[in-house]
């Protein structure tokens, strides 16, 4: 009888010795032209009557919408919990950055309590300058487009006092800039003037911080004048000891240069201070920018007392530096 059905669906149990392989096979055939079957049957259905045909797969299309949502819920999940491990160590590498920065600093040779470059805004009075404010002929300050103007020189030189409220109390490293402040000021000067910049301390002292110029407690490494110059794309030669000269600062002022000097106690500090040097009235007399005293920006002041009044170390730049907007 077995033989009968076998030989019915086409196989020989006599030849084959595997017919549970042979029905399974026959079996699956017949599954797959069922399916083929039910889906002619569902394609006629769509055309012939619709409604029968969307109730029919409503389920179907239901299970299909619900897959779909759980992948969307799963997907915008993965996609949180990745915007939050992104901001999680984007966040890491800013604390390891301040870090390395930190360290770096500490790494750096801190100037000495007691030495000449210690720059701060002086709790007490400095001796008075030698002589009163000049002619307003001479030179003023002005005020233009929200910016404050010396005149007199070869040019107008655009002026910054690092004790203005706008800024006296933003961070220069760690300190301020009204009190550590001067070498940001002075080159924010120099930078607005020769090169047009679009600055002033607080951003000068955010740049000079991050280029590495700033010292904590002491102002600023010598190196913020160079650096800063060849930042802005200026010209900038330290004067050695054998070229200091009354005729080589009265040349360089009367062309249009500006000459940074660093200064120690006297007329204008009782530690360290940076000044610019910049111009020269018809009597010799020197015009210089004081980024801590409009009053002494206005004086005429003798070429010889500047002179005295450098700071004594001349081992590693300075304390003259002669900066144009064109190579010299």
């Amino acid at each position: 009888m077995k033989r009968v059905i076998f030989i019915f669906l086409g196989v020989d149990v006599k030849k084959n010795k595997r017919p549970f392989k042979t029905a399974g096979s026959v079996l699956f055939i017949l599954i797959f032209a069922l399916l083929c079957v039910g889906v002619v049957e569902l394609a006629v259905c769509s055309y012939a009557a619709p409604e029968l045909y969307s109730r029919i797969t409503a389920p179907v299309r239901a299970g299909f919408q619900q897959l779909v949502e759980v992948n969307e819920a799963i997907w915008s999940k993965l996609s949180t919990a990745a915007n939050h491990a992104a901001e999680d160590a984007s966040r890491r590498l800013q604390e390891t950055a301040v870090r390395l920065q930190n360290a770096w600093e500490s790494l750096r040779v801190q100037p000495a309590e007691d030495e000449e470059d210690l720059q701060l805004v002086d709790s007490e009075a400095v001796e008075p300058p030698p002589k009163s404010q000049t002619s307003y002929a001479a030179t003023s300050i002005i005020s233009r487009y929200g910016r404050e103007y010396l005149t007199g020189g070869a040019h107008e030189v655009v002026y910054f006092n690092q004790t203005d409220d706008r800024w006296a109390n933003e961070p220069y490293g760690s300190d301020h800039i009204g009190g550590y402040g001067c070498g940001p000021a002075a080159m924010a000067m120099v930078a607005a003037t020769l090169a047009a910049a679009d600055t002033d301390p607080a951003r000068m002292a955010q740049l000079c911080v991050d280029l590495g110029y700033w010292a904590s407690r002491h102002g600023s490494y010598r190196d913020i004048v160079p650096g800063v110059s060849e930042e802005y794309g200026l010209s900038c030669t330290p004067l050695t000891p054998d070229e200091v000269s009354e005729s080589t600062i009265l040349q360089s002022l009367s062309s249009g240069q500006l000459i940074v000097a660093l200064v120690g106690p006297g007329h204008f500090t009782n530690s360290g201070h940076f000044i610019i040097l910049r111009g020269v009235t018809l009597d010799g007399g020197i015009l210089v920018a004081d980024p801590a005293s409009r009053e002494r920006s206005l004086t005429v002041w003798e070429l010889s007392l500047i002179l005295e009044e450098l700071t004594s170390n001349w081992n590693s730049g300075g304390p003259l530096w002669v900066i144009s907007s064109n190579p010299l």
